[in-house]
């Protein structure tokens, strides 16, 4: 009796102690989704205090997503040189150093110093997120860790629906601003300065989080021997055996870029089609709320009613019918659709990475680098649409993202099927 007493209250003391860490580990995904997806307000806002083109505003985006792949080989050495928990108060003290610079950058309206800035905030997030994922699948039963992943995922999307409207409190654009611009440098530098509170505030919440998880009992994760840092670069010519790897790259990378824009630029498009930036700001909104609706039929449909593979299928098919409803249609309805592309995007990476990873075997991790790397499509293809949307407009510069989804398409059909003679 007294050895069951005992083996309960062990149990317990390990449940609380899972309830605790995943609480951290949610803490931390809320906290990268509010600084990731806060990019869809600053592009509108940085084109109007730094004076920039479109092509030039959309330079936030690939900014932050390049650090990604910059940061890749210094993520695994800081991680290995101060351990998973002691890395994590490391990366958020770097994303706090990123959002300082925000500071002088306001102060001085200098955009290279904003880009500056928002690329130290990235390369803080990917050294983060590099080594927050293990905890998910440890915190808990292995069987349940596909769950987990879900809920995180609802924690970055629902801090991504909170973000634009919270700080768009402090940056108040009126319409004339955001329309016509202004040539007065006094309107232009005190613009400038709006962004400083809110950024104080980030960068106190950042500390904030850095102590606590410094001081957490979060389970340390043995870092990975040289040997398996390495790993991609040791086996890189066996990568081509598996080209259902490859093209899942591409595809990831691909995936991130639509989703990124689908995210990022629907408050500027908002403005495009007329609306004051107090109703646009609220849009992005919209799309985290379709993200998180994907998300919850992602955990109860996934596998028990379709398969990884078919989810693929229709969320890309969803992709291309609400980029031509955008396209098709004005007003409200167009910048729903942009909305609705949330839900088409939302059930991708869940799919993309088993299916990428499928019988890849000793090479799981040098894939798995390759496909965390592809988030640098976050970087490129809304650049992309930027420069499409100076040189047409920004309704017509959509067209760039269906043949995206259709090479997504083309994935969950066939491409992840291929396997080397």
């Amino acid at each position: 009796m007294a050895k069951t007493t005992q083996n309960k209250t062990s149990a317990a003391a390990n449940d609380s102690g899972a309830t605790r860490s995943i609480i951290i580990i949610g803490a931390l995904f809320f906290i990268f989704g509010f600084v990731t997806w806060l990019n869809a307000l600053l592009i509108p806002y940085l084109k109007i205090a730094c004076e920039l083109t479109t092509f030039q505003a959309y330079f936030v985006t690939f900014a932050f997503y390049i650090a990604y792949v910059v940061m890749a080989p210094i993520s695994t050495r800081t991680l290995n040189h101060f351990g998973f928990k002691k890395g994590m108060s490391v990366a958020l003290g770097v994303m706090a150093l990123g959002a300082v610079l925000f500071i002088p950058a306001a102060m001085s309206r200098t955009y290279l110093v904003f880009l500056l800035g928002l690329f130290v905030m990235g390369g803080g997030l990917a050294i983060l997120q590099t080594a927050v994922n293990p905890y998910v699948t440890i915190v808990g039963p292995a069987e349940s860790a596909a769950k987990r992943i879900s809920i995180m995922g609802i924690c970055n999307k629902l801090a991504g629906a909170i973000a634009p409207i919270l700080i768009g409190v402090f940056l108040q654009l009126d319409k004339a601003e955001v329309l016509a611009g202004t040539t007065d440098e006094a309107a232009l530098d005190a613009m400038a300065l709006r962004v400083i509170p809110p950024y104080i505030g980030i960068i106190i919440v950042l500390l904030a989080l850095a102590l606590w998880v410094y001081k957490s009992s979060l389970p340390e994760v043995e870092a990975e021997d040289e040997d398996d840092a390495n790993a991609l670069q040791k086996n890189s010519k066996k990568i081509t055996d598996y080209p259902h790897a490859i093209l899942g790259v591409i595809t990831l990378f691909i995936y991130v870029g639509v989703e990124v824009i689908a995210v990022d630029t629907i408050i500027d498009y908002g403005i495009f089609q007329g609306f004051d930036f107090e109703t646009a700001k609220g849009f992005t909104t919209g799309t985290m709320a379709a993200m998180i609706i994907g998300y919850l039929i992602g955990i109860v449909a996934i596998p028990k009613y379709i398969k990884q593979e078919n989810a693929l299928k229709v969320c890309a098919i969803l992709g291309i019918v609400f980029t031509v409803g955008a396209i098709s249609t004005s007003g409200f309805m167009s910048v729903a659709f942009i909305a609705l592309l949330g839900l088409a995007n939302s059930l991708m990476w869940p799919a993309i990475w088993p299916l990428a990873l499928a019988d890849v075997g000793k090479l799981t991790k040098a894939v798995s680098s390759l496909l965390v790397m592809g988030i640098a499509g976050g970087a490129i293809i809304p650049l992309a649409y930027g420069g499409l949307a100076e040189a047409m407009d920004k309704q017509s510069a959509y067209w760039i993202a269906v043949p995206l989804y259709l090479f997504i398409l083309y994935y969950a059909i066939a491409g992840h099927k291929i396997r080397k003679a």
